[in-house]
């Protein structure tokens, strides 16, 4: 009898339909709430994504394998699986979740799922949005580790990093099979984007850093397994109903009754080439929250390396994204960026700075390049003219009718709020807000750093140096309203109309924040 690896994970949900995704160790039919899938196969791995429609608001389900009750386990303490249709309320988020047994502090996230079995359904979040980090291939545990070493003797694959697809296929196992992730994602919808230790730190930084994984004799199976597991794990699930059926290799995994695996690490290869310019796939994708948008940015394998024209994304990427923008029937535009727009003002002053400097011949472009990847110089103001090319478009989209624009990010180990002002004042409201860590806190020792660069004299500094080297005026100002709170956290977005708040929880379930998105008016 087939068994239940993983999941249920629930993801697209809309008014009338869901997908539920899971992972068995066989071949075999997966029954949800009298709709069903056969499973396929992906390498040891065995995945089915399960569409249900005409759905009501509340729907109660369980997991039948081959018509073995698998879901919910037997004498679980848990509130059964549910699927809820209808207005979303709360939408909650953040980034940088290692593994439970890491050893970074309280995992926020658990301590989360936690709290919301002691409530009321009403209370829970109708989604929840994973910014990037869902595993660290370059950082697993040390069971992990030791794991790797019993199976690598003898071979060039690096020691304490994943490189295959079943070893990133552990990673998840390890992340999303703690008892209480595990129920949170069987009942709260999940968007989710990579950042880059789902694939390596430091992904993406620059054409140097690609050229020197490049000689690594396993990156090859690196970059595939990666990108491979990836479309399974987290890609696959972002899409809605239409989104699914235009998907040609979804198509032919469905209808390939052998091992896909071949097949998948064959098109993981092509994503890769993305960053040459050539377009194999777009990972960015668009959510609907009833009047509540979000558009999620994929910051890392779309970038444009060439130092004379470093782009974040390809340009017919950002046409997609700048055209999703559009849309007087939304109140609330979510962008969904793991890498911040709007950082401390000296961090952004010194990214946009050090591009600069590596464009340069001789010993200052190298050294440039080693500070950049040393310190992880490689957010929007590191990829200037992206950075100014979406200001200008949330510049415009806050003038579409939207109460709110706000850029959902992570990955920066601290979590802020930052309103954003034009030239001209915009209709709505715009701002940064972060999340980061879930479980994975900084170093106290960093945190002065992190302060400083919020500071007037670092600012002042850092852009009259940038000045001074070539780097255009910004083109909106910014300021910090809320932090910088360190520690793990979850960040909520609770909606009423046209007015939205954000507020942040700890680890213990303070709130550590609380910031009123929007004006009076509204």
């Amino acid at each position: 009898m087939a068994k239940l690896v993983l999941g249920p994970l629930l993801r697209h949900v809309d008014d009338t339909s869901a997908t539920v995704w899971v992972e068995t160790d066989a071949s075999c039919e997966v029954v949800i709430a009298g709709h069903t899938a056969r499973t396929f196969q992906a390498g040891r791995q065995h995945f089915a994504l399960v569409r249900l429609e005409n759905l009501g608001p509340r729907t109660e389900y369980d997991v039948r394998l081959d018509d073995e009750l698998v879901w919910p386990e037997s004498g679980s303490g848990f509130p059964k699986p549910v699927i809820r249709t209808g207005e979303v309320r709360r939408i909650a988020f953040g980034s940088c979740r290692a593994a439970p047994t890491q050893p970074l502090g309280p995992d926020a996230l658990d301590a989360f799922a936690q709290r919301l079995m002691e409530v009321p359904e009403e209370e829970w979040p109708q989604a929840l949005v994973l910014l990037g980090d869902q595993v660290y291939a370059d950082e697993p545990t040390e069971a992990t580790k030791q794991w790797l070493r019993d199976r690598r003797q003898g071979t060039e694959e690096p020691d304490g990093e994943v490189v295959h697809f079943g070893e990133y296929a552990r990673l998840y196992h390890e992340t999303w099979g703690d008892p209480e992730i595990r129920w949170l994602l069987s009942v709260v919808p999940t968007a989710m984007i990579f950042d880059d230790h789902d694939v390596r730190d430091d992904w993406n930084t620059s054409a140097t850093w690609r050229a020197e994984m490049a000689e690594k004799p396993w990156w090859r199976d690196r970059i595939r397994g990666a990108l491979s597991s990836y479309w399974v794990y987290q890609h696959l699930g972002n899409l809605g109903p239409n989104e699914l059926a235009r998907d040609p290799l979804y198509a032919k995994v469905k209808a390939q009754d052998t091992d896909v695996l071949p097949l998948l690490e064959e098109f993981a290869e092509e994503a890769d080439k993305e960053v040459e310019g050539r377009k194999s796939t777009w990972w960015s994708f668009r959510r609907e929250f009833g009047r509540i948008r979000l558009l999620m940015v994929d910051t890392r394998s779309g970038r444009i390396l060439d130092e004379g024209k470093r782009q974040m994304v390809s340009d017919a990427e950002f046409e997609w994204i700048e055209q999703n923008t559009d849309g007087e029937d939304i109140d609330h535009l979510l962008i969904g960026s793991s890498l911040p727009w709007l950082m401390p003002h000296a961090l952004s002053h010194f990214q946009s700075l050090n591009e600069i400097g590596a464009r340069k011949p001789g010993w200052q472009g190298k050294a440039a390049e080693g500070i950049r990847q040393a310190v992880d110089l490689e957010h929007w103001p590191a990829f200037r003219e992206s950075f100014d090319r979406l200001t200008r478009m949330i510049e415009k989209a806050a003038g579409n009718g939207a109460a709110t624009v706000c850029v959902l990010s992570g990955d920066v180990h601290h979590s802020y709020v930052a309103e954003a002002e034009f030239p001209r004042p915009t209709k709505a409201f715009v701002a940064q807000l972060v999340c980061s860590p879930i479980h994975n806190e900084a170093p106290k020792f960093l945190r002065p750093g992190f302060r400083f660069s919020w500071s007037r004299p670092a600012s002042w500094l850092f852009r009259r140096l940038a000045t001074l080297a070539g780097v255009p005026e910004d083109l909106v100002h910014w300021r910090k309203t809320s932090g910088p709170h360190f520690g793990n956290s979850v960040a909520l977005l609770d909606f009423d109309g046209r007015r939205a708040r954000y507020r942040l929880l700890s680890a213990t379930g303070e709130e550590t924040a609380s910031v009123l998105l929007g004006r009076e008016s509204q």
